[in-house]
């Protein structure tokens, strides 16, 4: 399995000859968020069977991104997001949508899929009434992967996506401070715990922040990734943590 980190929540799982492009955000704006570090993901990200998004606030279903994607992939939403597709961008992506929700299977290409909990907000506000189930994807292949989405700790969680063997895993956020369902370094390493993952990439971090605040808070853009580094030898030494830039790729083995 090969895994790309183009930056947030988005990244390319590929395995068995099927691509799988996680939360894309393939541009260098998403409202009033700039991308602070590397550029906006190369062409090639877009190119995949099936879009996997875990929630609807737009820095994880970013409509302004579906054009750079392959117009042959499924969107793997969470149930009541084609609706918010369709009166943004038309039936040309809301008819590619596959509703999903918690306890839900499908099969892409050579890829089992099973959806499982998040424990965050899923509305679309702060400007829409649209909503949905917050959702992760534990994907089925050689190796397994577990796909957190955003969320906070559960009591379900190692039951739900467990036991696997690579986490991509939440450890910060795109501003001065992280609301509730998100997982900070010490917590997002508790929960690679919980899912036995033996090797974890850190994602939705460094990426993101708001134009002209790049004085507000710098701890909170770039560092999250050694916590999360630290705070997971601590829990588990075993554990391999591979600490990626935008656009840096790793091979997984089972």
């Amino acid at each position: 399995m090969r895994v790309t980190w183009w930056g947030h929540a988005t990244s390319t799982i590929e395995a068995d000859g099927t691509r799988l492009l996680t939360d894309p955000v393939l541009t260098s704006r998403i409202a009033h968020l700039r991308r602070r570090r590397g550029p906006a993901p190369r062409p090639e990200a877009g190119d995949c069977d099936a879009v996997l998004v875990s929630h609807l606030h737009a820095d994880h279903l970013h409509l302004s991104s579906l054009p750079f994607i392959s117009p042959e992939a499924a969107l793997v939403v969470p149930r009541g997001a084609a609706k918010l597709i369709h009166a943004d961008s038309g039936s040309q992506y809301s008819d590619r949508c596959i509703e999903v929700a918690p306890g839900n299977q499908l099969r892409i290409g050579s890829l089992d899929i099973t959806v499982v909990t998040a424990h965050h907000d899923g509305r679309r506000l702060p400007w829409s009434a649209y909503e949905g189930p917050a959702v992760g994807y534990r994907v089925d292949g050689a190796p397994s992967v577990w796909f957190a989405g955003d969320t906070d700790l559960y009591d379900g969680l190692a039951a739900e996506a467990g036991a696997v063997d690579l986490a991509l895993v939440p450890v910060g956020g795109w501003g001065p401070s992280l609301g509730p369902g998100h997982l900070d370094p010490v917590r997002a390493a508790e929960a690679v715990r919980r899912v036995g993952a033996s090797t974890a990439v850190p994602v939705h971090f460094g990426t993101f922040w708001p134009i002209g605040c790049d004085w507000l808070k710098p701890e909170l853009f770039l560092p999250p990734g050694d916590r999360f580094r630290t705070a997971m030898a601590e829990v588990d030494p075993a554990v391999k943590v591979e600490l990626l830039t935008p656009g840096e790729s790793i091979e997984v083995a089972a």
